[in-house]
């Protein structure tokens, strides 16, 4: 599958690189420097190149920037017509340190009122990145930690929930894109037991029904 990552932080990098090792066609986008983005697809054996050339080239692709250059990357993307798009952006201020938008919306949603004819899926903003090296090494061991998905596009979610199991989580399947306004605050949750507690950032998370 061509996979675009707009952004190159350690969330896009991260992803990126182990979606290249699963034998996708992986191109970088957006970065503060064409360095960085060079350096990436040459250490990936991916491809490089901008926002427009990416969008156009790929056939799903990750949003993985700061919540203030959401204007600005998609400024470049454009319309983003027909295209699955897998955001795991979490609306933060500058700082990082406060939502600026929940409970009567999310990041998720704004960014589906701006680009509405795109297959929305919201994944990926609940999981440290720096849990996707170490599942991706024990890829096919039960049982596998899961990721948060909600939205509203049935084919879109497919394929996240694949690009989802070839790092080696499986989706947990969240509901409509409307519940990223309750999904979003979780990542709070989750950013303060992977850097603020003991124990290392290398945080998953599984939920369980018990039965019986």
């Amino acid at each position: 599958m061509r996979i675009g990552i707009l952004g190159s932080g350690l969330m896009g990098a991260g992803l990126g690189r182990l979606w290249a090792l699963c034998d996708h066609d992986v191109t970088f986008s957006y970065a503060r420097s064409r360095h960085k983005l060079e350096r990436l697809a040459r250490e990936s054996g991916s491809a490089q190149g901008t926002v427009a050339e990416t969008v156009a080239t790929s056939e799903v692709l990750l949003l993985a920037v700061h919540w203030s250059r959401i204007d600005d990357v998609l400024e470049q993307a454009g319309e983003l017509d027909g295209k699955p798009v897998l955001n795991c952006c979490v609306p933060l201020n500058d700082r990082n340190s406060e939502l600026v938008l929940g409970t009567t919306t999310s990041g998720a949603e704004e960014l589906a009122r701006r680009r509405p004819r795109a297959g929305w899926v919201s994944c990926f903003n609940t999981t440290p990145s720096e849990s996707f090296a170490p599942v991706f090494a024990r890829k096919g061991k039960a049982p596998a930690p899961q990721v948060l998905v909600c939205g509203d596009d049935p084919d879109a979610k497919t394929i996240a929930g694949g690009l989802i199991r070839d790092i080696g989580f499986t989706p947990l399947e969240a509901g409509r894109l409307r519940n990223a306004r309750f999904i979003e605050p979780f990542a709070m949750a989750t950013a303060e037991l992977a850097y603020a507690q003991p124990g290392g950032p290398a945080l998953t998370y599984r939920f369980e029904k018990l039965r019986g």
